[in-house]
């Protein structure tokens, strides 16, 4: 219980600081990009921007609970944490409850309230990978004791996520995994071999259903693409960037969001940042989740405990890697996938499992005390 009371290091203060700046440039954001769509659908141009304000003030509340909760209870709620997610994914995916949104259905709905089990999922892979490492530290580079089991129990989480058809998210998963073997030192080799063929699944999917194989080609042949159809979103996002310039409109002036450029305030809110606040705005976009990644490494390399690093590279990996996901997409270098933009975009869910990533990270950044320090150092 001692490490709950342990003070803060310098770089808890830098994480936290760059995480609450997003979440508070996020939720601007979202009522700029928001309020017309919102008007539309709830005759209320903030109801977006206060729903995600509610998950704001949830998840960063939640975030620093989990930043005073020490790794040791991490790594025994590893497990349940996962079974239960993929528990709740199943039900999503193979009964009633769940909920079939835009042809993927990975929504839950229990009570009236609907939420993403996959965001769920991220978190509870995040420990388990953490905690599997730790335990097999010394034989990780192995295949049969590291690599192998890792595929097994992720193949199953991520499998579950496909079953309900996001494609966006299960790619972002299986990043999390291969990036996070990358950093605790599995082989390259096995690494590529584990790729080629995940990439393999991938594809196979993706040209399974007629509107993800739209996207592709749309994505491969631009120019001839339908721009009534399934060109539509990637020519708004793109006439959104070019009214912005460098200066932008001015934060609030965009007409993309009027109905004109779908997931305005979701997955094309870079699109909306672009336009409003310009190049620099998107510059400075970059920036923010460039800083955030130093300061994530930094945390990972100031640690010795396999189980800290392991974990603080899962949650770089799925924050950085999903943010330039997201922001590939918008500037047409990635093909269409739906995910969003960490910290930024509106999604409950997402905000809070991405807080929730932040303050088990936060954790591992507790110091001991002066007078604790020098009581614990060898006579």
């Amino acid at each position: 219980m001692s490490r709950v009371f342990q003070s803060e290091s310098s770089n808890y203060f830098l994480l936290l600081g760059i995480t609450l700046f997003m979440v508070v440039f996020g939720l601007v954001m979202v009522l700029s990009s928001s309020s017309v769509d919102s008007h539309t659908d709830d005759d209320n141009f903030f109801a977006r921007f206060l729903s995600q304000g509610i998950f704001a003030a949830i998840g960063v509340p939640l975030m620093l609970v989990a930043s005073r909760i020490p790794s040791a209870w991490w790594k025994r709620l590893a497990w349940p944490m996962l079974i239960a997610s993929c528990g709740l994914q199943a039900a999503t995916v193979f009964t009633s409850l769940g909920v079939r949104i835009n042809q993927n259905k990975n929504w839950l709905e229990i009570g009236g309230y609907a939420f993403q089990p996959s965001e769920l999922i991220k978190i509870s892979l995040v420990l388990w990978l953490g905690m599997f490492v730790a335990l097999k530290w010394e034989r990780i580079r192995q295949w049969k004791y590291g690599l192998l089991p890792v595929c097994i129990v992720s193949v199953v989480a991520i499998g579950l996520v496909l079953g309900g058809g996001d494609l966006g998210t299960t790619l972002i998963m299986a990043a999390i995994v291969l990036g996070t073997m990358f950093f605790v030192g599995i082989p390259l080799r096995q690494l590529f071999t584990t790729a080629v063929i995940a990439s393999g699944i991938a594809v196979v999917f993706a040209v399974s259903r007629t509107s993800r194989l739209e996207r592709i080609l749309s994505f491969l042949h631009p120019g001839g693409t339908d721009p009534t159809s399934t060109g539509w979103q990637m020519q708004q996002s793109d006439f959104g960037l070019a009214r912005g310039g460098i200066f932008g409109v001015g934060l609030g002036n965009s007409t993309s969001k009027w109905n004109w450029l779908p997931a305005a305030s979701t997955d094309f809110i870079f699109s909306i940042i672009g336009e409003e606040l310009g190049l620099i705005g998107a510059i400075v976009v970059l920036g923010l989740f460039v800083f955030l990644a130093v300061v994530l490494i930094r945390i990972m390399n100031a640690n010795t405990d396999p189980f800290a690093r392991t974990v603080t590279a899962a949650v770089t990996v799925w924050l950085i890697g999903q943010a330039l996901v997201n922001i590939g997409v918008v500037l047409g270098l990635v093909p269409t996938l739906g995910v969003p933009l960490p910290l930024i975009s509106s999604g409950g869910t997402a905000l809070i499992s991405s807080l929730f990533g932040i303050g088990v990270v936060l954790s591992f950044t507790r110091t001991t005390s002066p007078k604790k320090a020098r009581k614990a150092q060898p006579r």
